[in-house]
């Protein structure tokens, strides 16, 4: 793309909006601003004009500074309740200390476009300067009213530390990670990371790049309030119908409804089963060694279970493992006396089970010395032992309501 092209001929910049939904409406939210050219009939996207490092930054801003301009003029004229996304990396953002660029939104408030509104989306992975410099702009430019989303998971470390630095309003999450069949475990594990963080700071998870109905659903299980993508609506030059999607959008919770309420109830129901095998059989042995109880176990789960063992109220393994590998079950002697109240949700899930008196099945996770996803039933012997089975992930397959 000819920089000089676009710069001598800024008649033809102008900005294009993406749509963003909410959940909770299933309406119109908001629009992402994205710039596009003109040229010889055909309408080419600005991404790569933007993202050149060869383009001096003077450049960038002015052709910027008309797209935003031309947004924001189209803006007033929208719901009050509908926010602007302006894409700004750093270099851009930072361009003569950020006032121009401040200078112009506030001639936009004059005319009637409040400042809360505007949703400033960052990036700073790449940016070679100041980033405590950067970091006092952005907060700011909070003191009129903006407001901050980060732009999708990258470098998972610099981005959680960026998060906690920044707190951010918005956490933007990239869906183009699920096209990929290597998708698994770790990604979900990050978005629910991620998830209790956006909790913690009172951030609002947006899930972009939606391209089809799974990544939808994801988005929506994944506690997405906020979602954008081809799939729901593309970019266009003028605002759609804010309820254009209500119908569909209703339709489709109520299939993600239904389906996970199948589900639940499959946990559910395995739960109370589990409950009712294992209350017998420790009922029948209550006098018997560990290693005995376990015998009794497998007799019952050998196709279910492929690791058991004993803990107390506080975490400390009172019995060895007692596991399943390809020849059979094995002892683990190792792991007695081992102390496991450092897991996440132990003690609560101690707490639980001791007021409750009933066992409980775990949610999916990773198990570290298999790598499989396994679910754990967790079961009160007494008033101080408590009983662990691992689930093995073919007998989770095998009832695929229960993945």
């Amino acid at each position: 793309m000819d920089a000089l092209e676009i710069l001598s001929d800024l008649e033809n910049v102008f900005p294009y909006f993406q749509p963003i939904f909410n959940a909770d409406e299933q309406s119109v939210i908001a629009y992402e601003v994205l710039g596009r050219y003109q040229s010889n009939g055909n309408v080419i996207s600005l991404g790569a004009f933007f993202h050149d490092d060869q383009i001096p930054d003077e450049y960038k801003y002015e052709v910027d500074l008309i797209v935003v301009k031309k947004a924001l003029e189209k803006a007033l004229n929208l719901d009050e309740d509908v926010l602007i996304f302006l894409n700004r990396n750093a270099e851009l953002l930072m361009y003569g200390h950020g006032e121009p660029f401040l200078q112009e939104l506030l001639e936009f408030e004059k005319k009637g476009l409040s400042l809360k509104r505007i949703i400033l989306e960052i990036s700073d992975r790449n940016y070679q300067g100041d980033l405590d410099q950067f970091d006092h702009l952005l907060q700011y430019y909070r003191t009129y009213g903006l407001k901050i989303a980060m732009a999708s998971i990258g470098d998972e470390s610099h981005y959680f530390e960026r998060i906690g630095q920044l707190e951010p309003d918005i956490l933007k999450i990239n869906l183009q990670a699920l096209k990929s069949t290597a998708i698994g475990v770790n990604f979900t594990d990050v978005l629910f990371s991620l998830s209790l963080l956006a909790r913690k700071i009172g951030a609002t998870l947006l899930f972009e790049n939606i391209e089809m109905s799974y990544q939808l659903q994801f988005a929506w299980k994944n506690g997405g309030h906020y979602y954008q993508g081809f799939y729901l609506h593309p970019p266009t030059e003028e605002f759609i119908n804010r309820d254009l999607l209500k119908y569909r959008l209703k339709e489709k919770f109520h299939d993600f409804i239904a389906y996970e309420k199948r589900k639940l109830e499959a946990v559910y129901t395995t739960a109370e089963y589990f409950q009712t095998m294992v209350q017998d059989i420790v009922n029948k042995n209550k006098k018997a060694s560990y290693e005995a109880l376990f015998q009794a176990l497998i007799k019952e789960m050998d196709d279910i279970a492929f690791r058991m063992y004993v803990c107390d109220e506080d975490g400390f393994q009172k019995s060895a493992n007692i596991f399943k590998g390809e020849n059979g079950w094995t002892t683990q002697s190792v792991y007695l006396n081992k102390n496991w109240s450092w897991r996440p949700y132990f003690l609560e899930n101690i707490i639980k089970m001791r007021h409750e008196q009933k066992g409980r099945l775990s949610d999916l996770y990773g198990d570290i010395e298999t790598g499989e996803t396994i679910r754990t039933f967790s079961f009160p012997m007494n008033e101080h032992d408590y009983l662990f089975i691992d689930i093995s992930y073919r007998y989770l397959f095998e009832h695929d309501q229960l993945l």
